[in-house]
């Protein structure tokens, strides 16, 4: 089973590589679910990093649907991103009811080829999940970030099986959300190819008025202790 970490800075990208994860996918701004890394990161990444690396097109917080500008600034990312060599694009778009945007969901796959594009978590948004995962092998996309549409992939393992039967290997299901040394092995029991965690400690919490959250880094140790669970299971 292929372990991908959620890398969040230079230095968790640092530590997942070291720790030999098999993909990372690269964001800023976790406390809000992720966002576009800022172009000095992708920068240094693009030539420091030599594991496979997806990058995260998102670029505000908050809901998926978005305006046209935003959607231009989307695809501009993605182009940034085949210029400086990354394998993988992750993105996701959604109407206002929280359908797929189909047209625009198809322009961003065309955009992105030669390069794997990933729909991230706004799958668990859809009221359909089912009728949406058969939209997006539809559209090539090579697979599905999701929790099951739950708020852990545990709680959500069991949709997270039905869809992956549904995919029967046309599109990838990838579990993700509150994966840990404690549950990962189920997800390797229950039939997935691959899975993504941030695998992440606090390094330091702000109490500045204009900030209020915590920073977090990919941490070298839990990384390797959750690829000795998979790898010896």
């Amino acid at each position: 089973m292929l372990l991908e970490i959620c890398a969040n800075s230079y230095q968790s990208a640092i530590n997942a590589q070291k720790a030999n994860a098999d993909r990372i996918e690269l964001c800023s701004a976790l406390s809000v679910g992720g966002l576009t890394p800022s172009y000095g990161l992708l920068h240094q990444i693009s030539k420091e990093i030599t594991i496979p690396v997806h990058v995260l097109i998102r670029p505000r917080s908050g809901n998926f649907c978005y305006t046209d500008n935003e959607f231009q600034q989307m695809k501009s990312d993605i182009t940034l991103c085949k210029k400086l060599g990354f394998k993988g694009i992750v993105s996701g778009i959604l109407n206002k009811n929280n359908t797929l945007d189909i047209e625009r969901t198809k322009e961003l796959v065309e955009l992105s080829k030669p390069l794997s594009l990933t729909f991230h978590r706004a799958f668990d948004c859809v009221q359909n999940p089912e009728e949406t995962l058969l939209q997006l092998i539809d559209l090539g996309i090579d697979r599905v970030l999701t929790s099951g549409l739950k708020n852990k992939a545990i709680d959500g393992i069991e949709t997270l099986k039905s869809l992956n039967n549904i995919a029967n290997g046309k599109i990838g299901i990838l579990p993700g959300s509150g994966i840990n040394t404690d549950n990962i092995l189920a997800f390797k029991k229950a039939g997935f190819s691959e899975v993504h965690t941030s695998a992440s400690k606090v390094i330091k919490s702000s109490s500045v008025y204009f900030d209020k959250t915590m920073q977090t880094i990919s941490d070298c140790e839990t990384i390797k202790q959750l690829l000795k669970i998979i790898k010896s299971a």
